[in-house]
């Protein structure tokens, strides 16, 4: 892609929008950027970047005369289809492609890129963490949080990068073809942003959609999917549920991600001793389950990633003693009742907070005893009061975070700060786990 002296606007002024604006002015494009939001991270950006030349910024707004002459729209993943840049770019005739393709276009890597509805993150981390195990090169990437535009400057030919990416940043795709391609599982999220499941289904299925023979395709055969999904990939297809192709006795011990993961590393001819050795050893991810500390008999649990109900349909699975749930933030159009049985059996007391609390509540508090709350830190405050000594206090959202937190990422930083604050407080000595 030639884009010396190209009129490019970049839609969005987050993280990856930023990455890539870096990256189209080391292209010597003549960028500018429009974000419809104005906040304190989106002003602090725009300062940013207004270090590095760009030719203009708006925000707080979109105007159709920033897309007048662009050559290019690059959009960040956060930005709808619909959104007035794209569909005056489109009307128009300009390309639009997204932060993915874009990365894409200049990377002489093959890619490893992985998808699905939860668990992602994890698999991503893990191939991460076996790759550099084997003493491979790898680039960690996308949507954990690390832009691929950022990181593409730095790839040569001898690394693998490994790249978690989301229905959003698989809509605006074009020649994006990962060598490897993986997707975990498909259940309801997303919903406020897709017209409805098939859709959403559809956009995670445009990872395979390049792919050739000489590619690999990698889903569950206990997907009652499977057919369907083998017949959107030209690629050779593995399943990471099949245990004969593995030799050492602990991977029947494994969960289906660690499985993706060590499947992922057999292509790559990675001993499987060292990859199962990494798997063994994986202390899980952060704001996944993460153990924050003990007080007073009480475990703290931030699971903030639960950004959906079937993750915290997961988390309430694996833990054993009562809690009391934390959970809300912003609707993604989704069906709380799915979570009614598990809640039945495992719930103490639920604390519900942000703009889907009613939502919430209408679908589940007559089940246990609930409480609202109007933000996180007097949501932990009055789970504490309705815990007994040994049970666990759980930050499982089921919810977006934009109502009140950049990410989710951000919320579950505050719940950490906040446990550690109660600790100080109540002059308690936390066990840190």
């Amino acid at each position: 892609m030639q884009l010396k002296d190209k009129k490019v606007l970049v839609v969005g002024l987050g993280r990856s929008g930023v990455a890539a604006a870096k990256l189209l002015m080391e292209k010597e494009a003549r960028v500018s950027i429009t974000d419809r939001l104005e906040s304190q991270k989106t002003r602090e950006n725009a300062q940013e970047l207004k270090k590095q030349n760009i030719s203009e910024i708006e925000i707080g707004r979109h105007t159709e005369k920033m897309v007048l002459g662009q050559d290019l729209v690059v959009s960040s993943p956060g930005v709808p289809l619909d959104s007035l840049p794209l569909v005056w770019a489109r009307n128009r005739g300009i390309p639009v492609i997204g932060e993915i393709e874009l990365a894409f276009c200049f990377c002489p890597a093959p890619v490893i890129a992985i998808t699905g509805t939860n668990g992602k993150t994890t698999v991503t981390t893990l191939v991460g963490e076996i790759f550099r195990a084997a003493a491979r090169k790898c680039v960690v990437c996308g949507n954990i949080g690390n832009p691929f535009t950022r990181e593409v400057r730095f790839i040569s030919e001898d690394h693998v990068v490994v790249l978690e990416i989301s229905s959003f940043q698989l809509e605006t795709i074009k020649k994006f073809r990962p060598k490897v391609a993986v997707i975990l599982n498909v259940t309801d999220d997303h919903l406020d942003r897709h017209a409805d499941f098939s859709q959403y289904l559809l956009a995670k299925c445009r990872i395979f959609e390049n792919q050739t023979q000489g590619d690999w395709a990698i889903f569950s055969e206990e997907d009652d999917r499977k057919f369907a999904l083998s017949e959107k990939t030209k690629a050779s297809v593995l399943y990471y549920s099949d245990l004969t192709r593995f030799s050492d006795q602990r991977t029947k011990n494994f969960n289906s991600n660690y499985l993706a993961a060590l499947t992922v590393s057999s292509i790559f001819d990675i001993p499987e001793e060292v990859s199962v050795n990494v798997c063994s050893s994986f202390k899980g991810i952060e704001h996944r389950l993460e153990r924050v500390a003990v007080i007073k008999d009480l475990t703290f649990i931030n699971d903030s990633k639960a950004t959906n109900v079937d993750s915290a349909l997961w988390a309430l699975s694996v833990l054993e003693r009562p809690i009391v749930l934390i959970a809300g933030g912003r609707d993604k159009k989704s069906n709380f009742a799915l979570i009614r049985e598990r809640l039945k059996e495992k719930l103490k007391a639920m604390v519900l907070f942000g703009e889907a609390k009613t939502k919430i509540e209408q679908a589940l508090g007559d089940l246990v005893h609930t409480q609202t709350a109007v933000d996180l830190e007097e949501a932990v405050n009055k789970a504490v009061s309705l815990a007994d000594p040994g049970d666990y206090i759980l930050l499982s959202p089921m919810c977006a975070s934009f109502d009140m937190f950049d990410d989710y990422e951000a919320r579950g930083k505050v719940f950490k700060q906040i446990v550690h604050d109660l600790a100080q407080k109540t002059k308690s000595k936390v066990q840190s786990l």
